[in-house]
């Protein structure tokens, strides 16, 4: 499951972010490995902030956001949730599924290649951010 960094833009998550998506990553099940272990791959090179400090463009947990899909050119307002949340999230689209690990931390004007478990490669270009909890002032949903 190697990717070129030179296809993986910076990304920025939160201090509270990170340590939710551990804490799910360690209960997830075994089915969702190959799924966790790409979300951990993207962890680990993150750059990390205290949601207090968290720029505005930058795409969160539970953040509204729209995306392009460049293989199609479709475009796509998603809610980036958590697993547990989906059934009762209009829009949205797990952390764990491979649009919602590529979309998370990236800036708008953003792209990425992403490689989706069975090898498939989606490339998605952030547009927009509608809502982020931490420019809400939200800092502990």
């Amino acid at each position: 499951m190697s990717t070129a960094h030179s296809q993986r833009p910076s990304i920025t998550v939160s201090t509270l972010d990170l340590e939710r998506l551990e804490a799910l990553m360690a209960q997830a099940p075994r089915a969702a490995l190959p799924y966790v272990e790409a979300l951990e791959t993207e962890l680990a090179r993150a750059s990390v902030v205290e949601p207090e400090q968290m720029p505005a463009d930058v795409a969160t947990m539970n953040s509204v956001v729209r995306y392009r899909d460049l293989a199609t050119q479709q475009e796509h307002r998603v809610t980036l949730v958590y697993p547990q949340h989906l059934a009762s999230t209009e829009g949205g689209i797990s952390v764990l599924a491979p649009v919602g690990s590529a979309l998370l931390g990236l800036r708008v004007g953003q792209s990425i290649h992403w490689q989706v478990p069975g090898g498939h490669l989606i490339e998605l270009e952030l547009l927009g951010i509608d809502y982020q909890p931490e420019a809400a002032g939200e800092y502990h949903r």
